[in-house]
């Protein structure tokens, strides 16, 4: 005497299923009417990046040599302010 449900009794289970089925046949139309692949897009992006490999490298090159320059001066600015400590110190008597 029992009653055996087969799952699809339930409104709530055929409502979530015809969701499921629509979302799916909406992403498919959707991906199916895209123009450009991402596969497209990254060979594009690699193609661009290798045709100004050139200007890329020496950009590159350039704000290092300015990081570069800047640390330098950095560090000499630290010492010359360690040497000013120094010479505060011993006019004070420390």
């Amino acid at each position: 005497m029992g009653f055996e449900n087969d799952g699809w009794d339930d409104n709530k289970t055929k409502l979530f299923v015809g969701i499921a089925v629509g979302a799916a046949l909406g992403i498919g139309i959707a991906l199916s009417r895209r123009k450009r692949t991402r596969w497209d897009s990254a060979k594009d992006l690699t193609q661009r990046v290798a045709s100004r490999s050139d200007d890329l490298a020496e950009s590159t090159r350039d704000i290092v040599d300015r990081i570069k320059t800047i640390y330098e001066e950095s560090r000499k600015v630290v010492e010359e302010a360690g040497e000013l400590w120094s010479h505060g110190r011993k006019l004070v008597g420390y």
